[in-house]
């Protein structure tokens, strides 16, 4: 059954990330898609150069303007944040969106490799808690989700740390957590709390020595739309990351790597 999905993300004029990966794939699986930009970039950050317009103000009218004319979503979809205001804004609508009986589904873009993105600090950690504590899914790579359950950073995680920084990121209020990016006892795997089932599970996977910018939005949004379609979590989390590496191998021989994957010509793994 069709849902009517808000994007929160940013959106790059040059470049297959944030909206322009999720929309084509979420529009192919048969979703109303809306969309409310934190922020207007020139191309993917990759290229070294780039320019960067904030959208805050924007957000905050707009936001306005759809409570006044009862607008309403079946599910909110978040992602980068470019400020602590823009967070506050954010995480308000979360809360009221979830009141409303939206789902709720949180990339809490904040960091990656252990450190924290520039210019993100505590009072952004902070609200995007916020956001955790009435998201039903959170899809935080093993950085984001060491910062937001304030557990320590390993590069080699034990099972038992994995499990106890999922169920750690529940307690804070998600209902099931999705965690990307771990490597645990030396095998890199995803890793996840499915709240519905009380259970944990990890999914090891093979790296492909390629490296293309988009793949975390187009594996959100792959999971996303299998999620509100009523797949499980850990089969959704597995279809999900294997759409994405079926994706890479298909064009891993791209020259331009940073541009992304070319998502309008691979719509079609969706339908595996």
């Amino acid at each position: 059954m069709s849902k009517h999905i808000l994007l929160v993300h940013d959106l790059a004029g040059y470049g297959k990330v944030s909206l322009s990966a999720m929309m084509p794939v979420l529009s192919h699986m048969g979703h109303h898609l809306y969309t409310l930009p934190t922020a207007l970039v020139s191309n993917t950050l990759d290229y070294g150069k780039f320019y960067i317009q904030e959208t805050t103000e924007y957000m905050r009218q707009s936001l306005k303007v759809w409570a006044e004319l009862g607008f309403s979503f079946d599910v909110v979809s978040t992602g980068m944040i470019l400020s602590a205001e823009q967070a506050a804004l954010v995480s308000d609508f979360c809360e009221q969106s979830a009141k409303k009986g939206a789902l709720v589904f949180v990339d809490p873009i904040m960091g990656d490799e252990g450190k924290l993105y520039n210019g993100v600090g505590e009072e952004t950690i902070a609200h995007m808690r916020k956001m955790v504590a009435v998201a039903d899914c959170i899809v935080p790579n093993y950085t984001e989700a060491a910062y937001l359950a304030d557990m320590p950073y390993h590069e080699d995680m034990t099972e038992e740390e994995a499990r106890a920084l999922t169920i750690r990121l529940h307690e804070m209020g998600a209902k099931s957590v999705v965690v990307t990016s771990a490597k645990v006892d030396g095998e890199n795997c995803v890793v996840g709390y499915d709240g519905t089932e009380g259970e944990f599970f990890r999914i090891p996977f093979d790296l492909i020595p390629v490296r293309f910018v988009g793949t975390g939005d187009i594996f959100a949004a792959v999971m996303l739309g299998r999620l509100v379609d009523g797949v499980p979590l850990q089969e959704s989390t597995h279809r999900a990351m294997d759409a994405v590496r079926t994706m890479i191998d298909r064009n891993r021989d791209k020259e331009d790597k940073y541009l992304g994957i070319p998502i309008e010509t691979c719509l079609e793994v969706l339908d595996e």
